[in-house]
């Protein structure tokens, strides 16, 4: 059996999206459909030290802003 799983959104997450609220509701109705097939995890990779370190900084730089 495989483990369901979930997709949670952070808080502010989407906030820099330029789309109308239409293309939000279906981007985040992908994304969770995607998950729910399985296509997430066959589809994914892991990140290298360098992107993960990337991602950090620019998380950390969104929180100041906020």
């Amino acid at each position: 059996m495989t483990k369901k799983i979930e997709v949670v959104f952070a808080p502010g997450c989407f906030d820099d999206f330029e789309g109308t609220q239409e293309e939000l509701d279906e981007l985040v109705a992908e994304i969770k459909s995607m998950a729910e097939r399985g296509e997430l995890e066959e589809n994914s990779k892991q990140l290298s030290e360098e992107e993960e370190l990337e991602i950090l900084r620019m998380l950390s730089e969104r929180g100041r802003r906020q």
